[in-house]
């Protein structure tokens, strides 16, 4: 689990640090000399630290000022990998050194400030309390995490036995019909003189021009047109690709229709209005499935139940895991529902609102009257 807190922490202290040094550039090997080198001698392996070595040791910093130059700070291997595991188990090795960056710095603020008495006091401790209350959420929610993820091998058949649609497999073939046309701009024709025509052209264009939300209803009721009968021919056995390309031809898109088909594809990975495609038959043609974007016309090409193997179980562990970890920390949670005095806090402010500038209210709108000053 990563502590987010912790690792901000690590940059912002990394931050006050010196610039590190440009690296010093390497002298010319001659061709093939490196080669030679590395058969002859094999990498050195990195040296052991025993637990009770030192890994970081603070130079000038100790409790008692008095020890003059033999005043430092010592942290061995097995003091450093407990604070380690204690903020994140399995710590990378760039983080430690973060870490190590982060808890110098810390310790000789901290000392600094019990040398000054700020460990003393009710503003100290409020804070501390309140530090402790975090800590104490981050271990419960750590310890939920880790007793969440013991699912048994008892656990994973019984989930597949009851779930068995969640892992069926199909091959699918899909048209995809849009809700309304592409329309393109009204082209302009040039003035002619009076013909014989010329009372039917005028006519013609006096007639009323549709309004942009009569457009818009003319052209969704010529797709759904479309999409009906399209799956007439597709439920009669039409070649779907051809389909889909008279379906973006009647939509006015040009380039390149979608592919129809759909290989490999689980339940859970389509939308829950068109899921019931996988109660189809093979060789049969869903209904005309309306959806916000469009219309959707399925076929069922073929099927199976994925078996209980090793991806499937993990698959299985994980979903179990998190649906426990959910459960547990909800459980938790909603016993605090808070309920707060809006006479103290202020009421809540609808969504979208900007917060308040700090140390005053909100101005209010400019008036007419400023505006015209």
């Amino acid at each position: 689990m990563r502590f987010s807190w912790f690792v901000s922490l690590a940059f912002v202290c990394l931050a006050y640090g010196q610039a590190t040094a440009p690296p010093t550039p390497a002298p010319p090997v001659k061709p093939g000399a490196e080669q030679t080198a590395s058969a002859a001698s094999p990498a050195p392996k990195p040296a052991e630290v025993a637990p009770t070595d030192p890994v970081l040791t603070l130079k000038g910093l100790c409790q008692d000022e008095k020890e003059g130059s033999a005043c430092q700070t010592v942290v061995t291997k097995e003091q450093f990998e407990k604070l380690a595991n204690a903020l994140q188990p399995n710590m990378a090795p760039p983080v430690r050194r973060q870490l190590a960056a982060a808890y110098s710095k810390m310790l000789a603020m901290s000392m600094a400030a019990e040398k000054k008495g700020l460990d003393k006091g009710s503003q100290f401790d409020e804070m501390l309390s309140f530090a402790r209350m975090q800590i104490l959420s981050q271990v419960l929610s750590r310890t939920l995490q880790e007793e969440s993820q013991k699912v048994s091998d008892e656990d994973i058949q019984k989930y597949y036995n009851d779930n068995k649609a969640a892992f069926e497999e199909a091959n699918l073939q899909r048209i995809f019909v849009p809700k309304t046309k592409q329309v393109a701009p009204p082209t302009v024709k040039p003035a002619t003189a009076k013909s014989a025509t010329g009372e039917k052209a005028g006519a013609a264009a006096a007639k009323k021009p549709l309004s942009p939300e009569e457009q818009q209803k003319a052209n969704e009721a010529a797709m759904k047109k479309t999409a009906e009968a399209l799956h007439k021919r597709a439920v009669a056995g039409e070649d779907f690709d051809t389909l889909q390309k008279a379906a973006y031809a009647a939509a006015g898109i040009r380039g390149q229709a979608p592919p129809v088909k759909m290989e490999k594809v689980r339940r859970t990975s389509l939308p829950t209005t068109q899921s019931a495609v996988f109660d189809l038959k093979e060789g049969t043609t869903s209904d005309l499935i309306t959806d916000p974007s469009g219309y959707y016309i399925y076929k069922m090409v073929s099927k199976q139940t994925l078996p209980l193997d090793d991806k499937v179980k993990t698959e299985i562990k994980n979903t179990v895991s998190s649906q426990r970890y959910r459960d547990a920390m909800q459980a938790v949670q909603q016993k605090g529902t808070p309920e707060l005095n809006d006479a103290y806090f202020g009421a809540p402010r609808p969504p979208g609102m900007p917060m308040p500038p700090r140390g005053g209210k909100p101005q209010p709108p400019p008036s007419e009257d400023n505006d015209r000053d």
